[in-house]
């Protein structure tokens, strides 16, 4: 098998790269940066790039993309050319190269405003049948580059497995109030209980979807850290989440007060990875009771992965007001 990735410069494209070059598999990346991970520098807007770099391949992993930070700093047409027409461009040639498996890197902000429950409502169950409604272009654009991998295997019959991932980037949270209130390392250990997921996970997630695309055909799947809660908790995590942690884990309390560490108040939506497990016989390592493992051994709750890959960022501008221009 002949893998092609997109973004191979970005934190999930470099993850995947160095996972497969370590297994001897074939592999190419592709980005419009240069790095130690990509073979060929070039854009997926352009068709010609793309239909050269997918000779002889038999898989795709496409995970280059306009993140939500570039909301600010980038046009909605250029959102339109890289997520939508990139995608449809490496589409048309999987499909006239007879690729055997396209897996698309999408995103649970695609559910948009429904994660946002008003005041004092329950948290959200946050599931695939849980319809779309995107807040912005990034939502947007990545909601119709996941048409168009549906459109493609009806069309087409090329398998495509859509994985909508949470968050697993390193950076500091884009919202500076939820910057000031919580250190990253405590804010994203408290991610993990519902909407966060280890890169290592992410990786293991994608080339499960490779080799079972073929046999599934078309699917969605939220990617996100197992979450201990279930729906009978989702009234009482938008009052006092707190609570219901220590319920479910006892010695909770006592790790995060030898850290100085603080758990959320409140928690607004949980992400439900049970289709992912159940279908693609996924098996996420990286969850809360990992973390809590990981304080008690005094250990980076981070896998090694994550720890190798880094920080990158998303922009080469360093901004006033920190990491991010702007809350979008």
């Amino acid at each position: 098998m002949t893998i092609l990735v997109t973004g191979s410069a970005g934190h999930l494209g470099e993850a995947i790269l160095r996972t497969l070059r370590a297994r001897g598999s074939t592999v190419h990346g592709v980005d419009l940066k240069k790095s130690e991970f990509t073979d060929q520098v070039g854009s997926i807007t352009d068709p010609g790039f793309v239909r050269a770099a997918m000779a002889r391949v038999t898989a795709v992993i496409h995970t280059a993309t306009l993140h939500k930070p570039h909301v600010a700093t980038h046009s909605r047409q250029d959102f339109i050319d890289t997520n939508v027409t990139g995608t449809l461009n490496l589409l048309e040639a999987a499909a006239e190269a007879g690729v055997k498996s396209f897996v698309f890197t999408s995103t649970t902000s695609a559910f948009g405003s429904q994660l946002r429950p008003e005041a004092g409502s329950a948290a959200v169950w946050v599931t695939e049948d849980l319809p779309p409604v995107p807040k912005n272009i990034y939502g947007t654009t990545k909601l119709m580059a996941e048409n168009l991998c549906e459109l493609f295997f009806r069309e087409h019959g090329l398998p495509a497995i859509v994985l909508r991932t949470s968050r697993f980037f390193p950076e500091e949270d884009d919202d500076p109030s939820a910057r000031a209130s919580f250190a990253a390392e405590n804010a994203q250990a408290n991610e993990l209980l519902y909407r966060r997921l280890d890169i290592a996970d992410a990786v293991s997630a994608h080339l499960l979807a490779v080799e079972r695309a073929a046999h599934i055909g078309f699917a969605r799947y939220i990617v996100s850290a197992t979450s201990p809660f279930t729906p009978s908790h989702l009234a009482a995590l938008a009052e006092d989440a707190a609570r219901v942690v220590h319920t479910l884990y006892p010695d909770c309390a006592r790790l995060y007060a030898a850290r100085d560490w603080r758990l959320f108040p409140t928690i607004d939506r949980v992400y439900v990875n049970e289709r992912a497990r159940r279908e693609l016989g996924w098996r996420p390592a990286f969850d809360f009771a990992h973390v809590l493992s990981s304080l008690r051994g005094a250990s980076d709750f981070r896998s090694a992965l994550a720890r190798q890959v880094g920080s990158k960022g998303y922009h080469d501008t360093v901004f006033d007001r920190g990491p991010y221009p702007v809350v979008s």
